[in-house]
């Protein structure tokens, strides 16, 4: 038997997340163990149209439209997470903490508000462990240079970006045991290790 947590990737843009997610979800795939891998935004059906509209590039909405439009994305991801939650092992790139460091550190929303809703939509799935990816700036240019395109979240100034991975640290500050934070200024394949440790010890495969 194995434990079914739920297993989140942050971090800013070019910062190694989603590669690293894919990496947890193509293990498990070779484990046969079964799971489900979602992304936000996006994510379910209906979460895939509202990314859509988030990161078009030619959409310039205002900050509270931004949250609103992630918080019906994550609504409609919750349908889908409760039915498998503690049935299937869970891998979210991007969820709660992206809310908080990007929509309240990044553009100055309330967290009040923020914390309010999440708790309305979320109410009792809990998060087990949190890998937390950090990217110099210099590295995070260079890593959106070498993308083929370029979403409207990959096109905001160099502050923004330090505001909000400043946001990360914080809150992984605050929920030191429930984080793992994952250099990726360091090589692939020392991270990719480390994950895969964790992960194991964390759903008891080996």
């Amino acid at each position: 038997m194995y434990k079914k947590p739920v297993i989140v990737f942050e971090g800013i843009e070019g910062s190694g997340k989603t590669f690293h997610s894919k990496f947890v979800c193509k293990y498990l795939r070779k484990k046969k163990i079964p799971f489900i891998n979602l992304r936000e935004p996006g994510g379910s059906n209906n979460s895939e149209k509202i990314r859509n509209l988030i990161l078009n590039k030619k959409n310039n909405f205002d900050k509270f439209t931004d949250l609103l439009l992630y918080f019906a994305s994550r609504s409609e991801n919750m349908i889908k997470l409760r039915k498998e939650y503690k049935k299937k092992i869970i891998i979210i790139d991007r969820f709660v903490d992206s809310t908080i460091a990007y929509q309240h550190f990044g553009q100055g929303v309330d967290i009040k508000t923020i914390n309010f809703i999440n708790n309305q939509l979320l109410k009792n799935f809990k998060i087990n462990l949190t890998f937390l990816n950090i990217v110099n700036i210099d590295n995070m240019i260079l890593r959106l240079k070498k993308r083929k395109k370029l979403n409207r979240y990959d096109q905001f100034d160099i502050n923004f970006y330090k505001r909000v991975q400043n946001g990360f640290l914080k809150i992984a500050k605050k929920n030191s045991k429930a984080y793992k934070i994952i250099d990726s200024n360091l090589s692939i394949k020392s991270n990719k290790k480390i994950i895969l440790d964790t992960v194991q010890k964390l759903i008891n495969v080996c």
